[in-house]
């Protein structure tokens, strides 16, 4: 089946009946991707605050009012609660399970506010157009993603260190310029051939997504990343949370061409 040349409406549908449940990366080319998290309403407020205040890492793309389940102007007709391959649940900041299907956590409370922030997947149908390599692509595995020890600005009860994804690129390509027009899906990479500055020591060895190949000639660039949310909550420890497994994403009705400047 070729998922690159699929619509996300069929995409997500395909999701929502359990046929697909792997990571989204390449698949709906040119539409954008989303990061997905999911709070009680009487946290959503410090989370906005949070989103605004580190729009680099959580580059907000909508909000859901309280107890809905569609992203209307990304995902109209969409499911937030099945129409993601993988979801993680967190309780007090401790990892208690992943699923395919959060409904019934939809259903047992309805003061649950979906939010969903731009993914870097967005911007490699750039990189691949200017003749740069997307080596998780190249190799059918996840994006490599990796704590850091960037400070998020802190807002309310949410407080952590960024989250990066990295991409090798050959010396001689700039990806930067590329992805500085689109800052709705992390737009510029934070570092660019030196991880040790960033605390990043065994690059083989990711917090999140699977180890690429990194050629010689290469070196390796890293953009803020939406996992970031994740890391935050593990460290605020927030009493409930919902979000996407890393690289599983929620694919929007939205062309990736619509969030550059």
């Amino acid at each position: 089946m070729d998922f690159a040349a699929m619509k996300p409406a069929d995409l997500r549908g395909l999701i929502r009946k359990g046929e697909l449940t792997g990571p989204t990366t390449s698949m709906c080319n040119g539409y954008a991707q989303g990061n997905l998290v999911v709070l009680p309403k009487a946290l959503a407020w410090d989370f906005l605050l949070f989103c605004q205040r580190n729009p680099k890492a959580c580059p907000l793309l909508e909000v859901a009012d309280a107890g809905e389940r569609t992203f209307a102007q990304f995902g109209k007709g969409g499911d937030i609660a099945t129409d993601i391959p993988r979801y993680r649940v967190y309780e007090h900041g401790e990892l208690t399970g992943e699923y395919t299907d959060v409904s019934k956590f939809f259903e047992e409370r309805n003061d649950l506010v979906s939010f969903l922030i731009g993914c870097s997947f967005s911007f490699e149908s750039e990189l691949l157009e200017a003749g740069i390599p997307v080596r998780q692509i190249e190799e059918g595995v996840n994006v490599p993603m990796y704590n850091t020890n960037i400070p998020c600005t802190p807002a309310g009860v949410f407080s952590g260190n960024m989250v990066v994804s990295m991409r090798p690129i050959p010396y001689r390509q700039g990806p930067a310029a590329i992805t500085a027009g689109m800052p709705r899906v992390h737009g510029m990479p934070v570092q660019i051939g030196e991880p040790e500055a960033i605390g990043i020591h065994d690059l083989a060895h990711p917090d999140y997504g699977d180890a690429v190949t990194i050629n010689p000639g290469e070196t390796p660039v890293f953009w803020p990343c939406g996992v970031t949310p994740q890391n935050v909550v593990m460290h605020s420890k927030p009493e409930f949370c919902i979000t996407h497994a890393p690289g599983h994403m929620f694919v929007t009705d939205v062309k990736n061409v619509e969030l550059k400047y």
